[in-house]
């Protein structure tokens, strides 16, 4: 007789959720960033973000003789301006694959020509050139070959001075005539999902006025049924008799309502800012900045907006000089805004102190409830800033030094150390820290200047 078995069922045994992050408070000032934007106008095309019909994304032509006035915002442009747009493309149904394309248009109404020069230009896709990798917190980046995300690989290609080969370097366009800046296609077919984003900024400069436009159009197709690019011709149709894209995002809060949780939209419009230049320095008087006692820091704000100054009540987000209703009432974030900031470190004490530049991302506050900023152990998921900075400084051997680094910071992540120094006594050393605020970065973060007591050296 064989033996009786008894077969218990394995009891299904769910792990316990993960404990909540510990959330650290670093006790330090936090203090607006000194200078302010400059006035260069940016042709900012961020709305609607994903794009499912074909018309107009940004028009700054003169409503006269257009189908739908309301499309144009009559905005011209002359001597510097920027060009950025930053959009993705989506299958409208699983079975509709077409290849949308993406316009940027220029427009020259005058009786001369005018001749446009591309002074720095870059345009990728995120599926192949720049995918969304998950990457470390801080990476060198010497050749530019660090990024994730096409608006992270724009922002690189732009900060070193690059113009892509797709670029010509200059663009003459006759007496009442029309040219093409960008037309280039936003793919889905054979991607899973038919998910696809590309990121455009351009830093040009014309001799005359010219108005722009940035335009989505499903490709045409072919006798033989094969996709083409849009003609010139076809792009100022779609201008001329075109309505707005969609679908429109959600609409922004006004400004003055703060007993609401705020959306603050995407960009439509032209921004007012192009690079924030900033002396960092103890007082408007003094010709340094002076490093904080061992085991002290103070950090700046980063792209403070609107309900996130982090107690400076210092809002950097560009202002729109013009704008669609239902998009944003300011550049929150300030996507491809240049931020150069100088910091000419001075230790005033007798002995040598190690000091940390760092960049950090703590959790987003208007008025801090705690004596300093606020960080989580471990971050949250949600990766807030995706892009590379420059840093140049003099090393402890006095050697000079241009470093490029990748960051990925989550929401409350401390960061990690830019450059670290050893000065001596008395000793005075310059730091320059310059990026391209990438898009789909969430702002604020802040530039934090650390000296480092004994205590945290043994604890290191």
């Amino acid at each position: 007789m064989l033996p009786f078995l008894l077969i218990f069922p394995i009891a299904q045994i769910t792990p316990p959720p993960p404990p909540p992050p510990e959330e650290i408070v670093q006790q330090q000032q936090v203090r607006p960033l000194p200078g302010n934007l400059d006035s260069v106008p940016v042709f900012n095309s961020n709305s609607p973000e994903k794009i499912l019909k074909e018309g107009i994304l940004l028009s700054t032509f003169p409503s006269r003789g257009k189908k739908v006035p309301t499309a144009h915002l009559n905005f011209p442009f002359k001597g510097r301006f920027d060009v950025f747009a930053h959009h993705v493309a989506q299958a409208p149904t699983p079975e509709d694959l077409r290849t949308l394309y993406l316009g940027i248009i220029l427009h020259n109404p005058g009786k001369q020509p005018v001749t446009v020069n591309i002074l720095q230009a870059a345009s990728y896709l995120s599926q192949p050139d720049a995918p969304f990798l998950e990457l470390p917190s801080k990476s060198e980046n010497i050749l530019g070959t660090v990024f994730a995300g096409p608006g992270d690989r724009v922002m690189d290609d732009v900060l070193r001075g690059q113009r892509q080969d797709t670029f010509p370097a200059q663009i003459i366009i006759p007496p009442g005539e029309s040219r093409m800046l960008l037309n280039c296609a936003i793919p889905v077919n054979g991607l899973t999902p038919p998910l696809n984003g590309r990121s455009t900024l351009m830093r040009l400069w014309s001799s005359g006025t010219v108005y722009a436009a940035s335009l989505a159009m499903f490709a045409p197709i072919n006798f033989d049924g094969s996709e083409r690019a849009p003609s010139l011709e076809e792009w100022q149709n779609l201008l001329d008799n075109g309505d707005l894209s969609g679908p429109r995002d959600k609409t922004p809060t006004p400004v003055e309502e703060t007993n609401k949780p705020i959306v603050y939209g995407r960009v439509a419009g032209v921004a007012q800012g192009s690079q924030w230049k900033a002396l960092l320095i103890d007082n408007p008087k003094a010709l340094h900045l002076t490093i904080p006692n061992p085991g002290l820091a103070f950090s700046y704000t980063l792209s403070g907006l609107h309900r996130g100054t982090l107690g400076t009540r210092q809002i950097q987000s560009a202002p729109m000089l013009v704008r669609y209703p239902d998009t944003a009432y300011r550049a929150h974030g300030n996507y491809t805004v240049q931020y150069s900031l100088s910091l000419p470190l001075y230790n005033n004490t007798q002995n040598s102190q190690t000091v940390v530049v760092s960049m950090q991302t703590p959790i987003k506050e208007d008025q801090l409830t705690k004596a300093g900023l606020r960080f989580l152990n471990p971050p949250a998921q949600q990766v807030f800033f995706r892009g590379s900075v420059r840093v140049r400084y003099k090393d402890d051997q006095g050697l000079p030094q241009t470093q490029y680094l990748h960051l990925v910071q989550k929401r409350g992540q401390q960061g990690e150390a830019l450059v670290m120094l050893n000065m001596k006594a008395s000793e005075r050393r310059l730091v320059e820290v310059d990026f391209l605020y990438p898009p789909d970065a969430t702002p604020p973060q802040v530039l934090t200047v650390q000296t480092i007591g004994e205590q945290w050296r043994k604890n290191e």
